[in-house]
């Protein structure tokens, strides 16, 4: 598995917006290799808030057909001019191939007998 992760600081009172957009419908969702999106919200100190999008791929090279497909190319240059949110402070990104899952194992106490 591959994952590219987004970590995106924001004015606070603002991640929602940004939940908003990761979170609506759109073509990803389609993409051969594509697995799921997380969004997660920190709430900081200091009139700050970060959102983590992690974008979890079957592959690398799911990853990498996603990105130079026409549609993501199409959707980034439709947004090419526009300017940045000014509640948009920082967006750092990096990828990480997957190296180890753990998976819950079975609950005696979480189980219930019929």
């Amino acid at each position: 598995m591959f994952v590219q992760l987004r970590k995106i600081t924001v004015t606070e009172g603002n991640a929602e917006k940004v939940v908003e957009q990761f979170g609506k419908p759109g073509i990803i969702e389609q993409q051969e290799g594509f697995v799921d999106i997380k969004i997660m919200v920190k709430k900081q100190r200091g009139g700050k808030e970060e959102v983590i999008v992690l974008v979890t791929w079957e592959s690398e090279e799911h990853w990498k057909r996603w990105e130079k497909s026409d549609a993501h190319i199409a959707a980034h240059r439709a947004k090419r001019n526009q300017p940045k949110p000014e509640y948009m402070l920082n967006v750092e990104v990096g990828m990480y191939e997957v190296k180890a899952v753990k998976k819950a194992t079975g609950n005696k106490q979480n189980e219930s007998s019929v």
